[in-house]
C-alpha cells in the first residue's frame, strides 16, 4: 500500500487529499473547518481529516507533496519587480520579508507543521513539491474518464504560468504550452471583479452571474486597449492599464480614465447599469479566448476529449459555450477547479508522473466529489441534543416523502447529507433546497435565506434521464460546471414591455416553467443528479417529480453570505436558526422551525466577513 497527502496553501483555498495506491479516499477544503472563508493558511484541520479518514498516522503516509515550487513562484517576483521598477517599490518591501523569512524555504516550514500531527514524522526526503499548473492538469486529467484527453488550465497565476495546454495519456501528462504572468486571462477578469466592486478571488462568480443583466456595449474598448487576442486564443495584456503585478490595487488610473468611472466603492455605491454592461463585456471576451483557445488545441491536436482546471474552469458559462459549439466530443472539468484542487492533483501527478504507476480509467474516481467528513445518525442526534433541538427522527422513505412534500408546498430547506463535497459548489450533500416552479422563491432564497444580492442565480439539480426534457443539453454536468438554456416548451416569451426592461428590473419576470432557477437570458448552470453517485438526493428529487411532474430542485450552497459551506451538524443548525429556512433535513432527523425554542435563534446577518 502506497499513500500519498496532497496540500495546497498559503494563498487561498487551502486544502488536503489523500490518495491510497492511485485511489482518492479524501479531501477536503480547510476554511469548512475553521469557518473562513477562503482560508489560505496551512490546512491542519483539512490534513488531521484525510489521515483520520484514511486511517493512518502521518509518520506511515509515505509521500507528501505540495501544490507548487516556492522558488520558481520567488523567481517571478523577483524578475517582476525589476521590470517594474521603480514601480512596486512599497509593495517589495511588504512582500520580501515574508519570502525571505518563511516562504522561500518552505520545506522547512513544512516540516515544523507536519511535526504537529505526528512527532514521530521526521523524513524530509518524503516531502514533495509539484509545479502549480501541473496540479491543476494532473487533478483534471487523472479522475476524468478519458484515456487521452487535451487539458486546458488557466488561473491567476501559479508559478510563471498562467494558462497551460497539457496532453494527457494513460499514465503520462506532459505540459505543451504555456502563457506566462503577467498576461493572465484570469486576473484580467479579477481585475473587472475588482472594478466593479466585488471581492477577488472570491467575487468573480458574481461578476458571472451579473453578465447577464447587462449589453456587452464595450468589448472592442477592451479588445482594443487591454487585451490583444490571437487566432489561437492566445494573448497579452496591456501592463500599463494594471497594477496587478507590483500594486496593491488591481487596475491602474488609466483603466479607470478609459471606462471614465473609478472603481466601485460597494460599500457606498449600488451597482449601475453600467456595471452590468461592463461584466456582460469582459464576460464574453473571456468565452471568446476560451472558444478560441478550444477550436485552435483541437485543430492541432486531434484529439477528442477536453479536461478543464484552475480558477477560470469555473466560469460555467464559458464553459457551456464551448461544449454548445461541439469542438470536442467530451468535455469533464475538475470541480475543485481552484487551488483547492491543487492538492488533490499534486498527489496524483507524483503517482503517475513521478512513481510512473499506471492508471486505469473510470466514469467515478472524483466518488461524484464527495470526498470530505460525513458523521453517522447517532453522531447527528447527540450533536442535536447538545443544541437543544427539536427533532423526529424518521425512516427512509418517510424522510423523503416529508421532505418532498415540504418541498412542493413552498419549503426552503436545509438538506445535509453524507460526505461533504470538495470545491466550491452544493451538489446534494450540504445544499438548501426549494421549488424552483415558483417565480419569488429566487428572491426570497437570496434575501431571507443567503443574505445576499437579490439578483444572484441558483443552479437547478436534475435527474439524469430527465435532462434533456428540460434543457438543451446532451452531456452530464454532475459538479454544476455547465451551463445551457431551458428548452423552448418550457420557456414564457416576454411581452414587449417585458423587454423594454434593464438591469435588475428584469429578475421578476416569469422566464420559464422553473422561473427561480432560469437566469434572465433563459440559461441555467445545471447539475445533473445520478442515482449512483447520491442515491438519497436522487430519490428526493423523483419523489418531487412524482408529486409535481418536475424532475427539478433549486440547489444553493447550505450557507449564507460569506460563509464557508457548512461542515458539521452544529455548523447546519446555527445556520439554519439564523436564516429563515423553515426545514432542516439532517440525517435521518428532521426539524421545523416553528419547533424550536425561539431562543436559540441568532443574528446570522453580520456573522461573516462578506465575500
Amino acid at each position: 500500500m502506497v499513500s500519498i497527502l496532497g496540500i495546497s496553501a498559503f494563498y487561498h483555498d487551502s486544502a488536503a487529499a489523500i490518495i491510497v495506491d492511485g485511489k482518492i479516499i479524501a479531501a477536503a477544503q480547510e476554511e469548512r473547518f475553521t469557518r473562513k472563508k477562503h482560508d489560505s493558511s496551512y490546512p491542519y484541520n483539512a490534513v488531521e481529516f484525510v489521515l483520520k479518514f484514511a486511517k493512518l498516522k502521518l509518520s506511515e503516509v509515505d509521500h507528501i507533496v505540495f501544490y507548487e515550487k516556492p522558488f520558481l513562484k520567488f523567481e517571478r517576483l523577483l524578475e517582476t519587480y525589476v521590470a517594474f521598477a521603480p514601480r512596486g517599490f512599497k509593495q517589495f518591501t511588504k512582500s520580501m520579508p515574508t519570502w525571505l523569512r518563511e516562504k522561500l524555504f518552505q520545506k522547512n516550514m513544512l516540516m515544523k507543521l507536519l511535526k504537529e500531527h505526528d512527532h514521530n514524522f521526521k523524513d524530509e526526503k518524503r516531502i514533495y513539491f509539484s509545479e502549480h499548473h501541473l496540479s491543476h492538469a494532473a487533478s483534471a486529467f487523472f479522475p476524468s474518464p478519458f484515456n487521452e484527453a487535451i487539458v486546458l488550465t488557466a488561473d491567476g497565476v501559479g508559478e510563471w504560468a498562467t494558462t497551460t495546454v497539457a496532453i494527457g495519456a494513460g499514465k503520462d501528462l506532459s505540459i505543451k504550452k504555456e502563457i506566462h504572468f503577467p498576461h493572465s486571462l484570469g486576473l484580467l477578469y479579477s481585475a473587472f471583479t475588482y472594478y466593479t466592486g466585488f471581492k477577488v478571488n472570491s467575487g468573480e462568480y458574481k461578476l458571472m452571474g451579473l453578465a447577464p443583466y447587462g449589453e456587452p456595449k464595450y468589448i472592442d474598448l477592451i479588445k482594443n486597449n487591454l487585451i490583444d487576442i490571437k487566432k489561437d486564443g492566445s494573448f497579452k495584456l496591456a501592463q500599463e492599464f494594471f497594477d496587478y503585478a507590483t500594486g496593491l490595487k488591481m487596475t491602474s488610473n488609466k483603466f479607470d480614465k478609459l471606462f471614465k468611472q473609478s472603481p466601485r466603492d460597494s460599500k457606498k455605491e449600488k451597482l449601475t447599469q453600467f456595471h452590468m454592461d461592463v461584466a456582460a463585456s469582459i464576460q464574453k471576451v473571456t468565452e471568446e479566448v476560451m472558444i478560441k483557445m478550444a477550436t485552435s488545441l483541437r485543430e492541432e491536436f486531434n484529439i477528442k476529449n477536453l479536461c478543464l482546471a484552475g480558477g477560470v474552469a469555473l466560469n460555467c458559462v464559458a464553459n457551456g459555450k464551448i461544449l454548445e459549439k461541439k469542438i470536442f466530443d467530451n468535455i469533464w472539468i475538475q470541480p475543485a477547479a481552484g487551488d483547492a484542487g491543487g492538492s488533490l492533483g499534486a498527489a496524483l501527478a507524483l503517482w503517475h508522473l513521478e512513481l510512473k504507476q499506471e492508471r486505469k480509467t473510470s466514469n467515478n474516481d472524483m466518488k461524484g466529489s464527495y470526498l470530505g467528513p460525513s458523521f453517522s445518525q447517532k453522531e447527528i442526534e447527540n450533536e442535536l441534543k447538545n443544541l437543544n433541538a427539536n427533532f423526529e427522527v424518521l425512516g427512509e422513505n418517510e424522510l423523503i416523502e416529508k421532505t418532498a412534500e415540504s418541498l412542493s408546498l413552498g419549503d426552503a430547506i436545509g438538506w445535509f447529507q453524507g460526505r461533504m463535497e470538495f470545491g466550491p459548489r452544493a451538489l446534494g450533500g450540504r445544499s438548501i433546497l426549494g421549488d424552483p416552479r415558483s417565480p419569488s422563491m429566487q428572491k426570497n432564497l437570496n434575501l431571507k435565506v443567503k443574505y445576499r444580492e437579490s439578483f444572484r442565480p441558483f443552479a437547478p439539480s436534475v435527474l439524469r434521464e430527465d435532462l434533456d426534457k428540460w434543457f438543451k443539453l446532451n452531456a452530464d454536468s454532475p459538479y454544476m460546471l455547465l451551463v445551457a438554456e431551458v428548452l423552448e416548451n418550457k420557456k414564457i416569451q416576454m411581452t414587449n414591455e417585458e423587454k423594454k426592461l434593464f438591469g435588475i428590473e428584469k429578475l421578476n419576470i416569469k422566464r420559464s416553467d422553473i422561473p427561480a432557477v432560469t437566469h434572465v437570458d433563459y440559461s441555467a448552470r445545471i447539475q445533473t443528479v445520478h442515482e449512483e453517485t447520491n442515491p438519497l438526493y436522487y430519490l428526493l428529487i423523483k419523489k418531487f417529480k412524482e408529486k409535481t411532474n418536475c424532475p427539478v430542485l433549486i440547489n444553493t450552497s447550505f450557507n449564507v453570505r460569506g460563509e464557508p459551506i457548512v461542515n458539521t451538524p452544529k455548523d447546519a443548525f446555527n445556520c439554519f436558526m439564523g436564516t429563515e429556512m423553515d426545514k432542516l433535513v439532517i440525517g435521518n432527523c428532521f426539524l421545523s422551525k416553528k419547533d424550536q425554542d425561539q431562543n436559540l435563534k441568532k443574528d446570522y446577518k453580520n456573522q461573516f466577513e462578506l465575500d
